[in-house]
C-alpha cells in the first residue's frame, strides 16, 4: 500500500479533522491490507509466512469489528456496509 492510498483511506473513513486511529480507520486500512495480500497468496500458495500474516491480520480486525459493535453498534454496521465485510 502506498504513502497516497493510505491517506485517502483515511481521509475516507477519519471521524475528525485529525484522527487517524479510530477503529473505522485501522478496519479500513487492515481490510486494503487483507485484500491485497489475498492476491499476492492466490499468485503464490506456498508463501506460508504470508498466510500467517494474513491470519494474523484477519483476527486483528475481527478483534477491532467486535470492539465497535459492543461499543456503537451502528457504526459497526456502517462500516461493515461501507466495506462490505460480512460476519
Amino acid at each position: 500500500m502506498t504513502k497516497e492510498r493510505k491517506q485517502e483511506i483515511i481521509s475516507s473513513y477519519k471521524l475528525a479533522d485529525n484522527d487517524t486511529g479510530s477503529p473505522e480507520v485501522q478496519i479500513a486500512i487492515l481490510t486494503n491490507r487483507i485484500a491485497e495480500l489475498t492476491e499476492h497468496l492466490k499468485a503464490h500458495p506456498n508463501d506460508n509466512h504470508s498466510r500467517r500474516g494474513l491470519i494474523k491480520m484477519i483476527g486483528k480486525r475481527r478483534n477491532l469489528l467486535n470492539y465497535l459493535s459492543n461499543k456503537d453498534v451502528n457504526r459497526y454496521r456502517e462500516i461493515c456496509s461501507k466495506l462490505s465485510i460480512r460476519k
